[in-house]
């Protein structure tokens, strides 16, 4: 059994988290009344007329979320981008991200803004981003949360749509946005066609990201970190497949953000016992828990450590130590990451 309160009491950072992934039904329905549009279609997978253009209830949205497969996920995504249209709705919704996070003892997240669903969207990104910034300051000076931005790339849509979201970063690298990453369909948007992008992205300060092996053979996580220069691999579920890459991923300490919830919740893992997580941690690989989407996956940061417990036998020293590693593996500078070591003495 899972120690709850001893996970509660942990100190710990989250690292790959999506801020859209994280609206909650209530927040959802508050947007929906904003921004009355029609649901997405999906056929018979979908539980909503798309023509009706209802407001959303909570039952709706609960009902949104229970999809029943990755097809079902990407409707509940979408569902979630059509109603956030204004500054004002990317201020509420990284608001209340903060004070859910602060409510699990996080204290700090570095989180994912889709700039490129933004970008095709044909959205104003500057004022959005004033937004997300006011939504950011007010939950630091409230929750004592900290956070930074990563602006993550559509690697699907191709290389110039790629270092257009790059550029974005670049020029608000002075105002919290750490790092960049691809997300997206992985056959589809093989590594090889970003290096140029990455490479401009290092020179210019900026930390690097990728989603690989998620959908993908560990061919795709291997690119990402060789071709790259990937610092943190989110998901990397494969790379258990090439006993090589994982030496080469322990030698060079780099960390795989393993979402748990996700990773069954999309198909990509049929279930716990095959999850590599146990593995890379034997193994010596890096790693950190995260919850990805967490109110899209039902689940929250607590109930990812609850996971890792209850379902591989972590003791509770090795639960701080994958705290630990939260903060270790986290963007923030050296002196940042050791003042919060040693505050909360995880």
């Amino acid at each position: 059994m899972a120690d709850l309160d001893f996970i509660r009491s942990l100190t710990k950072a989250e690292l790959h988290l999506h801020l859209e992934g994280s609206v909650d039904p209530q927040t959802l329905v508050k947007l929906s009344h904003r921004h009355n549009v029609p649901l997405p279609a999906n056929g018979n997978n979908y539980p909503f007329d798309p023509e009706s253009g209802k407001v959303l209830t909570d039952e709706d949205v609960r009902e949104l979320y229970q999809y029943k497969d990755f097809i079902g996920f990407l409707m509940a995504f979408k569902a979630v981008s059509q109603r956030l249209r204004t500054p004002e709705d990317y201020e509420l919704i990284t608001y209340r991200l903060i004070q859910k996070l602060a409510n699990q003892n996080v204290k700090h997240a570095e989180v994912y803004v889709s700039v490129g669903v933004i970008h095709w969207r044909g959205q104003e990104l500057d004022p959005i981003f004033e937004g997300l910034e006011r939504g950011r300051k007010r939950g630091l000076k409230d929750f004592g949360v900290s956070l930074l931005w990563i602006f993550d790339a559509v690697r699907h849509f191709g290389p110039e749509a790629v270092q257009r979201v790059f550029e974005d970063a670049v020029r608000y690298r002075d105002r919290n946005v750490v790092g960049v990453g691809i997300g997206g369909d992985e056959v589809r948007g093989p590594a090889e066609w970003f290096q140029r992008q990455y490479a401009y992205a290092k020179e210019n300060g900026l930390r690097l990201t990728a989603h690989a092996g998620e959908s993908a053979g560990p061919e795709s996580v291997a690119a990402a970190v060789n071709l790259l220069g990937a610092e943190r691999i989110g998901h990397g579920l494969t790379a258990i497949a090439d006993p090589k890459l994982l030496q080469e991923l322990v030698e060079r300490q780099i960390t795989i953000e393993i979402c748990l919830s996700s990773n069954l919740r999309t198909g990509c893992c049929a279930n716990l016992e095959s999850h590599p997580l146990r593995h890379y941690v034997d193994a010596g690989v890096p790693v950190t828990l995260n919850t990805d989407d967490p109110e899209m996956f039902g689940t929250n940061l607590n109930h990812e450590y609850e996971l890792a417990q209850q379902s591989f036998g972590f003791s509770d020293q090795q639960l701080a130590e994958l705290a630990r590693n939260s903060f270790r593996a986290s963007f923030l500078s050296n002196y940042e990451k050791e003042r919060l070591l040693n505050t909360w003495a995880i």
